[in-house]
């Protein structure tokens, strides 16, 4: 008889060269397994490990680290959401996509999970939910956080300007925020820097469920000091408010004699996103005639480029995140490409732009 073989790590088990290592924590057997199953289903994912504490899984994080953990929140010990910290700091650095129930204190765990780091997050379905679409959406978010080291350092931007050598801006009437992925985090910090300094009128529109608007509104108002609320049809756009888009619709703006008001649209928008920063980017460069400033934070996919592209053609300007702060650098990342972003920065020095801006003596109309 041959002595037990030692458990050989899974990491190490035929690893494709290049593949995104992806650790599974959550403290059901049941959703490990079909995790497990859904990751392994893709050629370019392996699974590094699993475990069923955040415990655990910190210790197995520092012997076999991982490009993407899968975190639930709610288990046994200290509990995801207090891991978290320790997660993101294991050698590999990972990015953490949070697996959230529906509930209402899920809403709450998610989103304080986001602004504190963690990347993304994936509703968990209920019993039968784990379908060929759930699947899809869960494999197509590992591999754009798995893969967004290696396009970072593909990145090349042809057009970046640093804060000192900004032009002067026409007149801001409003600061516009678009993110996803990563920019909930990006933008904790960048609201942080901005604080009261600055009444400006904030719009934000954050890919987000539709069940997390009204906790991230709360989130916003918490990061900068400032009330912030859902906007809704005729919400006025004044100094000192910031506006959140609705998950149901995107937030344009429209003039009405000498004042902005929002507008919920709902008709589809090129990216396919709802809440969409296309719309609300293009109806500033109309209402506002390109009096405005838009902020590209990170994010998946190219949603805003279009709408970048209105505004500055109609006389405003764009900032983008840069892509060493960016947790997926697709959003800011287009516009910079297209060159369309003014600066290129992370959040914190976007947030300085957005201030010196707003005290700078501006570049009169002719």
């Amino acid at each position: 008889m041959t002595s037990a073989a030692r458990p050989v790590p899974m990491a190490t088990r035929r690893r494709p060269e290049g593949a995104i290592r992806v650790m599974i924590v959550d403290d059901s057997l049941t959703v490990r397994t079909i995790f497990k199953r859904m990751v392994e289903s893709d050629p370019a994912l392996i699974v590094a490990g699993t475990a069923s504490s955040a415990e655990r899984a910190i210790a197995q994080l520092a012997a076999e680290p991982a490009d993407v953990v899968l975190l639930d929140l709610e288990m046994p010990g200290i509990g995801g959401l207090d891991a978290l910290p320790a997660i993101l700091a294991t050698p590999g650095r990972p990015q953490v996509l949070v697996v959230s129930s529906l509930t209402v204190d899920g809403a709450e765990h998610t989103l304080a999970a986001l602004s504190m780091g963690a990347a993304d997050t994936l509703l968990k379905p209920r019993p039968g939910g784990f379908n060929e679409d759930y699947r899809s959406q869960l494999l197509g978010k590992i591999r754009a956080l798995g893969s967004s080291a290696g396009e970072t350092a593909r990145a090349e931007v042809s057009f970046v300007r640093p804060a000192a050598a900004l032009p002067r801006l026409r007149r801001t009437e409003v600061v516009a925020i678009g993110a996803s992925t990563g920019g909930i985090h990006a933008l904790g910090l960048m609201l942080g820097v901005m604080g009261r300094e600055s009444d400006l009128p904030i719009l934000i529109t954050q890919h987000l469920p539709a069940s997390f608007i009204p906790v991230f509104a709360r989130q916003v108002e918490n990061a900068c000091g400032r009330p912030a609320e859902i906007a809704t049809d005729g919400t006025e756009v004044r100094r000192g408010r910031i506006l959140v888009a609705p998950g149901h619709g995107h937030l344009i703006v429209r003039r009405a004699g000498d004042r902005l008001v929002t507008r919920i649209c709902a008709e589809p928008a090129p990216s396919g996103c709802v809440p969409s920063v296309d719309p609300m980017l293009a109806s500033l460069a109309d209402a506002c005639e390109g009096r405005a400033l838009g902020v590209i934070l990170s994010g998946m996919g190219r949603d805003g480029v279009l709408g970048a592209q209105e505004l500055v053609a109609a006389g405003g300007a764009i900032f983008a995140q840069d892509a060493d702060s960016s947790a997926v650098w697709g959003m800011p990342g287009a516009v910079a490409k297209a060159g369309l972003a003014s600066l290129i920065a992370p959040p914190e020095k976007l947030g300085e732009a957005i201030l010196a801006q707003a005290a700078a003596p501006m570049l009169r109309q002719g």
